[in-house]
């Protein structure tokens, strides 16, 4: 299998697991759009989409870069019509795109929980929306949501994340009955420990890396979901420590 000329969208992915997936995606032949809302540095964390497709078109692979918030309606329909007009086609979509603010549900302020409920499921119900049609039409396609353990286990100080994963959760088994009659796989994938940016931003400098993995590490497990179909593997909630080993064979 192989993902050669295949137009993959992959969100949030100026840094961490989407810029990994994006980077794996790049170098398994795929034309690869970045997109994310960072094209300059000087935030709290360090990269852009700028510099993600710099880093692919470096290494030998097809990248295009574009701005999009996930949670404007408008913004996305633009985004969507951007990547049909450049390359007719949409293959691979990868909802990756997600924050997390960690505090105890009675101190959490209101506007962070909109936040959380925004970019992480109002963002891949957008996306979903506005390109999965696309997708219908071609008659093929691949939607792959990055999810959480803390979808199935709640973490302490994490339970506005905790619920928007378990949503994505059941948007991905309900997606995935709806469009395997278009051909069109939906599986969610959890990444388990990866090294990010923001990872190290939050934990102190003598954290324990050993059993935290790169976010390119991902990208393989995620190649291999974004190359099935309907018929081969969708409707899958599935942990990519475990790949090659109970899935992925």
């Amino acid at each position: 299998m192989s993902m050669q000329n295949l137009v993959a969208i992959v969100t949030g992915s100026s840094r961490g697991i989407g810029k990994g997936i994006a980077k794996v995606f790049g170098e398994e032949g795929a034309r690869v759009v970045v997109v994310a809302r960072s094209e300059e540095e000087g935030g709290r964390l360090p990269g852009n989409i700028h510099l993600t497709t710099q880093e692919i078109q470096e290494a030998g692979g097809q990248a295009m870069a574009l701005r999009c918030d996930v949670t404007d309606e408008e913004q996305v329909q633009a985004m969507a019509q951007a990547v049909m007009e450049a390359y007719g086609r949409i293959d691979v979509l990868v909802n990756n795109a997600g924050v997390q603010v960690n505090v105890g549900l009675l101190e959490l302020q209101t506007r962070h929980w909109d936040l959380t409920m925004r970019v992480n499921l109002r963002g891949p119900f957008l996306c979903c929306k506005h390109i999965a049609p696309m997708m219908v039409e071609q008659r093929s396609g691949n939607i792959l949501n990055i999810t959480s353990s803390a979808g199935e286990n709640v973490r302490p100080r994490g339970i506005s994340y905790a619920v928007t994963k378990a949503g994505l959760n059941i948007m991905t088994r309900g997606l995935a009955q709806e469009l395997e009659e278009h051909n069109i796989a939906v599986n969610a994938l959890n990444p388990g420990p990866v090294k990010t940016e923001g990872a190290v931003l939050v934990r102190p400098p003598d954290f324990d890396w050993t059993n935290w993995d790169p976010p390119e590490v991902v990208g393989v497990a995620a190649a291999w979901l974004a190359q099935q179909t309907a018929q081969s593997f969708t409707g899958r909630i599935v942990d990519r420590t475990e790949f090659g080993n109970t899935w992925g064979t």
